[in-house]
């Protein structure tokens, strides 16, 4: 440190800056020269008002398809430095100023015969220079983006919520938000990604082979007032302060990456939750925008109106189209302006960084109907350019299949055309709930299901969709349906044999319930054994409840079942009209066909199946997946009330 300052004398006496241009042969060496390099630099240009403090993104990588790159330099008066570039097959193509001189955009091109490596970023103002060195790093050679399938079964968790694997990254006194209390349902847990990564076991025995972590990113930021009464941390996720930066209470980027390698060493796959409509009040962007159209600004707050129908109406106002895409979520999460090309920019190159960073297999959008369209489609290309077999699925909140077809492809002939390639299936989740509570009616009850699905041919690719029984953000699964086990199966076997990727909230395989009364907290608490001082560990059969045991062990069994039987997880699908309550379909390919019948009257039913023979020619019995019994008799089946039966038919 006595160097350093006394190259901090030297500098500050004569003005003068030394980088280093690479990292070679000397690393120690060389290392403390770049170290005290920088640290001049900074010194010098903070007392001529002149400072870079960050750019993004954080580093590059060679060989990537699309070589071209917008870096984002950020820091005191950047603007009032002219830039250069000096690495081999690295080009300085441009340099754009924005508004407020703390910022400037520099487009480099990358070319193909470039190699990994340290360049630097030399600003100049008359006779003094600046640098900052940047990373240029080699691909990994595994490939990135992966995707997930209709063959996935897809777990929804909150990190916060899910388990405690490290205490020590509960709280940092130089965060704004110091508070970490369990007990407390609004305030931070101390759940993280170790605490996933430790209960991983729990997640394969279930038959889990995908986890969806709610966003990751970091939240830095002041309690929130979420209503008069009471507050809310940002413990969910989805309030950015940091684009590049993983929640240092979640275990920070280095455990990001560990939390990756440990599922893809399992041959699990990683969801990344993305949020392009809006981040945190407290995100350090908002505090020092770059130009006045980075955000969407009115005169005075107005919220969304939340109304998809307004994009696709063909007798709607531009000014509902308006107010449901620029119009914030709350009065505390600013609305990004996505038709600024260079935040556009900044928000597409962070999607490929974190995929390449972080080894993500696909992506799920947050509030996807709120965010500009355009914007959406160029930004799911540039993740499919670069990732061809990429997922991305959006959160369309729509109440029926016509409202949802418009955010992903489908074969309505909309006059803008969507190239999303799957979308959360929210009008099935509704149906599968209708189905379990109303009684059987034209439209209601287990018709409402059979005339969701007879919509499918809305959408491009029906089994691109991610399907639910429930999610962070409605009540419990188990709390809509009466807390009914049996109807509690049903809803499962659903869920896990029709068509499309089936997500899966955490908790709902024990029975956890509860509404969104007083607030969502209440349906996000924690799983029970995921936290130091918990009385029950239900991550465990000794620490469940038989009832519970019951739960799981049928979620296990079916979910299993379905992961190895491609008729199930990947055949067509073909349903019949339901009839006073019955409702039978078929999940088949050339080398198997599984029957699904179901019961959702009270009574006991006799099935007489000859209507079914376009199906079940050929076939004489079955055996029940879930129980293993053999059926001789195909022709007759007794249906207990409230009963979903599984059935893999045999010649």
């Amino acid at each position: 440190m006595q160097i350093i300052r006394h190259f901090l004398h030297i500098a500050a006496t004569f003005g003068e800056v030394y980088s280093i241009i690479f990292i070679n042969n000397n690393v120690m060496r060389n290392l403390l020269v770049l170290l005290t390099s920088t640290l001049i630099s900074i010194h010098v240009y903070s007392q001529a008002g002149i400072e870079i403090q960050r750019i993004d993104p954080a580093n590059w990588w060679v060989g990537m398809k699309n070589q071209n790159l917008q870096l984002l330099v950020y820091g005191q008066n950047v603007a009032n430095l002219s830039y250069s570039i000096s690495y081999p097959g690295v080009r300085l193509i441009k340099t754009s100023k924005a508004e407020n001189p703390n910022y400037i955009f520099l487009d480099i091109s990358i070319a193909a015969s470039a190699k990994p490596g340290t360049c630097n970023i030399v600003g100049k103002s008359g006779t003094r220079t600046l640098s900052r060195p940047y990373v240029l790093k080699a691909r990994e050679n595994k490939a990135r983006g992966t995707g997930v399938t209709s063959a996935d079964f897809i777990y929804l968790l909150m990190p916060d919520r899910f388990a405690n694997g490290d205490t020590t990254n509960d709280k940092f006194v130089d965060m704004a938000d110091t508070s970490a209390d369990a007990n407390n349902p609004v305030l931070r847990h101390g759940g993280d990604l170790k605490g996933i990564s430790d209960h991983l076991d729990y997640l394969q025995e279930l038959g889990v082979t995908a986890v969806w972590p709610t966003p990751v990113v970091e939240n830095d930021e002041q309690l929130k007032q979420e209503a008069p009464d009471r507050m809310q941390a940002g413990y969910h996720g989805y309030h950015f302060t940091d684009h590049y930066k993983v929640d240092r209470r979640f275990g920070g980027n280095d455990g990001y990456i560990q939390f990756s390698k440990s599922l893809h060493q399992r041959g699990m796959k990683l969801v990344q939750d993305a949020v392009y409509n809006h981040v945190s009040d407290d995100h350090w962007m908002y505090k020092d925008p770059p130009s006045k159209d980075w955000f969407n600004n009115w005169p005075v707050y107005t919220g969304t109106t939340h109304k998809e129908q307004a994009l696709a109406d063909p007798h709607g106002a531009e000014a509902d189209r308006k107010l449901l895409v620029d119009g914030w979520f709350t009065s505390f999460l600013p609305d990004l302006n996505l038709r600024n090309p260079y935040l556009a920019n900044y928000l597409i190159q962070h999607a490929i960084w974190s995929t390449e960073m972080f080894d993500v297999d696909a992506w799920r959008i947050d509030t996807y109907k709120y965010n500009d369209p355009a914007f959406m489609n160029r930004c799911n290309q540039a993740l499919l350019t670069e990732y061809p077999n990429m997922h991305i699925f959006g959160e369309t909140v729509a109440s029926n299949p016509y409202a949802l077809s418009y955010f992903v492809k489908s074969n309505v002939n909309f006059p803008f055309k969507s190239n999303l390639p799957g979308t959360l299936d929210f009008p099935l989740n509704y149906a599968i709930v209708d189905a379990l509570k109303q009684k059987f009616g034209w439209d209601e009850g287990v018709s409402k299901l059979y005339q969701t699905l007879a919509q499918d041919r809305l959408y491009a690719d029906p089994m691109k969709l991610v399907t639910s029984l429930d999610n962070h953000d409605m009540d419990r699964f188990l709390s809509m349906i009466g807390e009914d086990f049996e109807k509690y199966k049903i809803g499962v076997t659903w869920l896990l044999t029709v068509r499309g990727i089936p997500s899966w909230y955490y908790g709902t395989e024990i029975l956890m319930k509860n509404t969104r009364n007083p607030s969502d907290a209440e349906v996000r608490r924690n799983f029970p054994g995921g936290f130091p001082g918990d009385k029950d560990n239900k991550f465990t059969s000794r620490g469940r409840s038989k009832k519970e045991n019951e739960a799981f062990d049928y979620v296990k069994k079916l979910a299993n079942y379905r992961k190895n039987t491609p008729a199930l997880h990947s055949g067509k699908l073909m349903q019949y009209v339901p009839n006073e309550g019955v409702y039978v379909y078929f999940r088949y390919d050339n080398n198997k066909t599984i029957m699904v019948a179901t019961n959702t009257n009270d009574k006991e039913t006799r099935l007489e199946t000859a209507r079914f023979s376009e199906r079940i020619k050929g076939y004489n019995g079955a055996r029940n997946a879930i129980t293993g019994e053999t059926i001789l008799n195909l022709s007759l089946l007794n249906l207990p009330g409230k009963t979903a039966l599984v059935l893999e038919l045999t010649k």
